[in-house]
């Protein structure tokens, strides 16, 4: 008799995972379904890029210190050793 007590438990205990399982697999496609509704971001532009008139390093515009006339570099120092030498 007990051995059918515990069978009965065991069988009660699987049935409420594999009912656990099944409602977060569904819930799981339900909101992969709703991920792929939604619009995806659009990327952004790419940012331009200038060299470095003493190294040639490129890095992006708004990173770069701007020199005597148009020349452009990536560090104060390479600015002032275009401007000594």
């Amino acid at each position: 008799m007990k051995y059918l007590l515990v069978l009965a438990v065991l069988w009660v205990a699987i049935w409420l995972w594999r009912k656990n399982r099944r409602e977060e697999m569904r819930d799981a496609q339900r909101e992969k379904a709703a991920r792929a509704q939604r619009q995806p971001a659009a990327p952004a532009p790419p940012k331009a890029m200038l060299r470095c008139a003493h190294c040639g390093l490129h890095l992006p515009a708004s990173d770069a210190l701007g020199g005597p006339g148009e020349a452009v570099y990536c560090s104060a120092a390479h600015r002032e050793a275009a401007e000594r030498g």
